[in-house]
């Protein structure tokens, strides 16, 4: 409580411990000081060997640390939040705004229809008044069983809607809810779930059916006069905008089985042309936009990708507890909840659940000014999307945003709206320079949010204890790398971009901010130290040439120190947020596959694109796998499957260190080889052993494992034929 009385909605507590982190942190870089002065003041003389291995890892230690102070920007001032939803109740129930929703799917193959509607379904069924909801689903794949899911999903929520309503359920996506729900002690609820159960499994059926035959049987498109839009229909690429609003929430008959309104639900497909470039996500969350601000209005917006589905039904309200504080909502531009997934294993195999970021380092940017905007499970104000400047004059007046709605009826609506998603609106108008989503880069997202916080906004990082939000995580490797090469890609673009952190945020956000964005923007250009510390120290070795301080040298102290305090402090940070020690373990194979592959081909490509050799493209994550691969993934075991360029780069690497390895551990064991190498050589030593335990699994699937998910044997047969060239050719050099 404030000093004269005021209840804020929302309540901000610094993170414990902070004083001691921080003296952690200053002699943590004193160490790593003192490795830049050993590494320039023992530089080889000429005749020396090493001296160009030497300066290398000068470079590299170099780069290291100072992407590490960077990294410390996220952890220096931590907040956490907490709201107060009665209270919101109490004061603004009668005032509470319209909330429109957008649910973006772009590929009905890699993003089955089913999926896509049960988080509408989900989104749908808030603990809200549904008067004052509004879905929007946008199918950039444009595809008519899309459509059809989602009519059937329309039909689906006029008893879906009542059942959660009636019984509080949660999860409220159906699919999700059947799968994780006991046996209710409630008889009559337990007779109306085998009722929605079935009606469920009826839709799905159907939906599924028609996914198989690959379209739409005739006595189905003749029941809806939708379907007649796919009559002009070229491609996916190539076609008129489709708009079908469903659930007119404007008609008294749009009511559910109990007789509540249901939500407004509207279908679009925004109009293609293959000689117009269409923007990705980002031209169609404007085309959304756009297209809602004439159907609804809402001044909340919630976007999801279409695999976010929602797990808790007061997060509109929890949201609306930031915005509509009287103290210091005015301030906030959008509310960030944190990505969660469904589908991590325990001791998750391809650090796929972000972890650390989204329990630590979020935490720090909310603490230095608010997080980025991370391009699903976010709450804008419609007006800062729209390009609004802030302004401590300004204060919203939330009972005179919910106007009155346009009183077209529906046929006219859709006609008339059609132009707000043409594949030409953009052109010629701010939509993407100054409003709406920023056009330019594959994550628009991280732009779009910084651009805002550069005209004066405040974000908020929401992470409760129940998740908001839970997607579907990738469930192999490639896929994996696959999602981080296209942010690492997308984070050095902004960095190069008009809107670097670096320069176009200069005086506009707090430095510390600065420092975290620009922490997420140089994740790619990790790959060079990374390569060159994973590779040149094992090449060394086995040359028998040291490169780091022997055991007995007091220089030998701050390395130690440097190392263990980071991973033991790591893997702290790690247990903290509810991880296992070997998800520590499977975190640290990822950080080294990711820097040595994903960022390696995400720099090339972002320089190739500076040069003009290449165009930016985006990739959408697959979200489905065969039985055979979600059971090797449900055991943990890592899911290869195929030759590509990353891997040969990652099995090379391997095949390096284990060759290093091998022939130093025979070398040392004849004589007093040991004694030499533990006296001059342990640390490259330790180093080369770790990074042949860290590749087991990959070495598994070279030489070990029978399964579909195994390298093929000609990678195998060329990573060993690489290695060894690469071992000689340097040996004969050196």
């Amino acid at each position: 409580m404030g000093s004269d009385g005021y209840l804020p909605l929302f309540e901000t507590r610094r993170a414990r411990g902070r004083v001691l982190y921080r003296l952690f942190v200053v002699s943590v870089f004193v160490g790593v000081c003192l490795i830049w002065i050993y590494r320039v003041s023992h530089i080889p003389r000429k005749g020396e060997d090493g001296k160009w291995g030497w300066i290398g890892l000068l470079g590299a230690e170099f780069w290291f640390g100072l992407y590490w102070v960077l990294t410390q920007a996220l952890r220096w001032n931590q907040v956490y939040r907490c709201t107060f939803k009665d209270r919101l109740s109490q004061r603004h129930e009668k005032e509470l705004p319209n909330v429109d929703i957008f649910v973006c799917t772009a590929d009905p193959v890699i993003e089955p229809p089913v999926m896509v509607i049960n988080t509408v379904l989900s989104v749908m069924a808030y603990d809200y008044p549904p008067e004052k909801l509004s879905v929007y689903l946008s199918d950039d794949g444009g595809s008519d069983l899309t459509f059809y899911a989602l009519l059937e999903a329309s039909h689906f929520a006029k008893h879906w809607l009542p059942y959660c309503k009636k019984f509080k359920v949660e999860p409220r996506s159906p699919a999700e809810y059947f799968n994780s729900s006991d046996d209710p002690l409630d008889a009559n609820q337990s007779k109306e779930l085998v009722f929605i159960k079935k009606l469920y499994d009826e839709m799905e059926n159907r939906i599924k059916n028609a996914a198989k035959l690959a379209r739409i049987p005739e006595e189905l498109r003749s029941k809806h006069r939708g379907f007649s839009q796919w009559y002009s229909y070229s491609s996916e690429r190539n076609h008129d905008t489709i708009l079908q609003i469903l659930i007119d929430g404007r008609d008294p008959n749009a009511k559910d089985k109990d007789g509540f309104v249901l939500p407004t639900l509207v279908y679009l497909a925004r109009e293609k042309r293959p000689q117009h470039h269409h923007n990705f996500k980002a031209g169609a969350m404007n085309a959304l936009i756009r297209m809602s601000s004439e159907i609804s209005n809402g001044p909340i917006i919630l976007n999801v990708d279409c695999d976010m589905c929602s797990n808790n039904s007061h997060s509109v309200r929890d949201a609306l507890c930031f915005f509509m504080d009287e103290e210091k909502g005015h301030e906030i531009a959008f509310v960030q909840f944190p990505q969660n997934f469904k589908n991590v294993t325990r001791n998750e195999i391809y650090d796929a659940s972000l972890r650390v970021i989204t329990e630590v380092e979020f935490h720090g940017l909310d603490g230095c000014g608010g997080p980025s905007y991370g391009g699903t499970g976010c709450f804008h104000r419609r007006d800062t999307l729209c390009g609004r400047k802030f302004s401590k004059e300004y204060k919203t007046d939330w009972s005179s945003l919910n106007g009155i709605r346009r009183k077209d009826n529906v046929h006219e609506l859709e006609k008339n709206l059609k132009g707000l998603a043409s594949s030409t609106y953009d052109k010629n108008t701010p939509w993407g320079k100054e409003m709406g989503l920023l056009y330019g880069c594959p994550v628009e997202d991280v732009i779009t949010g910084l651009s805002i916080q550069c005209r004066g906004w405040k974000s908020v990082y929401f992470n409760p204890s129940k998740k908001a939000f839970l997607g579907i995580a990738p469930t192999t490797l490639p896929n994996a790398l696959v999602q981080h090469k296209r942010w690492s890609e997308g984070g050095l673009q902004i960095l190069f971009s008009r809107y670097s952190p670096a320069w176009y945020a200069q005086g506009k956000i707090s430095l510390a901010l600065q420092m975290g964005y620009c922490a997420y923007c140089l994740w790619a250009p990790n790959c060079l130290a990374t390569l060159y510390y994973t590779v040149i120290p094992s090449l060394y070795l086995l040359k028998g040439i040291s490169l780091f301080p022997q055991i007995s040298s007091p220089w030998f102290i701050p390395f130690a120190y440097v190392i263990s305090a980071k991973h033991i402090c790591g893997l702290a940070e790690f247990l903290w947020c509810g991880g296992t020690i070997l998800g520590w373990w499977n975190s640290q194979r990822m950080w080294l596959y990711k820097r040595t592959s994903s960022y390696l081909f995400a720099f090339m490509d972002t320089i190739l694109k500076l040069l003009g050799f290449a165009e930016s493209g985006f990739v959408i994550s697959t979200k489905i796998a065969n039985e055979d691969v979600s059971q090797r993934y449900e055991k943990e075991i890592m899911e290869f499957g195929t030759s590509t360029p990353m891997f040969t780069i990652l099995s090379t690497l391997a095949m390096i260190n284990l060759v290093c390895f091998v022939g130093v551990l025979k070398e040392a064991l004849r004589g007093k080889g040991i004694i030499r190498v533990y006296e001059t050589m342990s640390f490259q030593f330790v180093l080369c052993g770790i990074l042949v335990l860290i590749n087991f699994p990959l070495y598994q699937a070279l030489f070990l494992r029978k399964d579909q998910g195994k390298l093929p044997s000609s990678l195998a047969a060329k990573s060993i034929v690489l290695a060894l060239l690469a071992c000689i050719s340097f040996t004969l050099l050196y």
